[in-house]
């Protein structure tokens, strides 16, 4: 399968059922960090839930639905970066990422998401990325408006999490606000 290079001795790549007893290692060193604000892969206590799933992004995958893509750090799965609600007819999708402590500060997440969205507008046709996060979680948050989107909207008290009714706030970026973006880092870069 494919391996993307995103410098300083890290990489993109599909991140498979057969990935489980590694997935289930990196959500063991950063469980409670990476559950903060969402539970995700919170039924991965064990190799069989961890393969679950991974296995029901596979199956998003092959329904062109959504996907999860690892992103390694010097050999160790620290993170990644998944499409969902990738529809496209209708030219739309959300994107999320998730990281544990040993792979955030190093600029990860949005060099993994540009790889991601360009895959989405350029190869994918997709018109509108969203990205969902709640309003306390400012890493991700952060990382969105580093990327250029554009806050839309919050949805008031829409998640309750952990006994908490949190804010969601959602973030957009269109295809031609995407490309014009690059445009202006790869003309910057010469």
């Amino acid at each position: 399968m494919y391996a993307i290079s995103l410098g300083d001795g890290a990489e993109q790549r599909p991140l498979e059922p057969w990935h489980a007893e590694e997935f289930l290692t990196h959500l063991e060193r950063g469980r409670e960090f990476i559950n903060q604000y969402i539970p995700f892969a919170a039924k991965a206590t064990d190799v069989p839930g961890a393969r679950e799933v991974l296995q029901r992004y596979a199956d998003m995958r092959a329904a062109d639905t959504g996907s999860l893509h690892g992103i390694w750090l010097d050999g160790d799965l620290v993170g990644g970066v998944l499409f969902l609600n990738f529809d496209a007819e209708q030219a739309n999708c959300e994107v999320g990422c998730w990281l544990e402590p040993a792979g955030t500060g190093r600029g990860l997440v949005t060099r993994a998401m540009r790889v991601l969205i360009d895959h989405a507008v350029e190869r994918r046709g997709i018109h509108r990325v969203e990205w969902v996060a709640a309003a306390g979680n400012v890493p991700s948050l952060n990382v969105a408006r580093r990327l250029g989107f554009t806050r839309d909207g919050v949805r008031r008290e829409a998640y309750p999490y952990r006994g908490v009714r949190h804010d969601l706030e959602v973030w957009s970026v269109l295809a031609p606000e995407w490309r014009a973006a690059r445009a202006r880092v790869a003309h910057s870069d010469h």
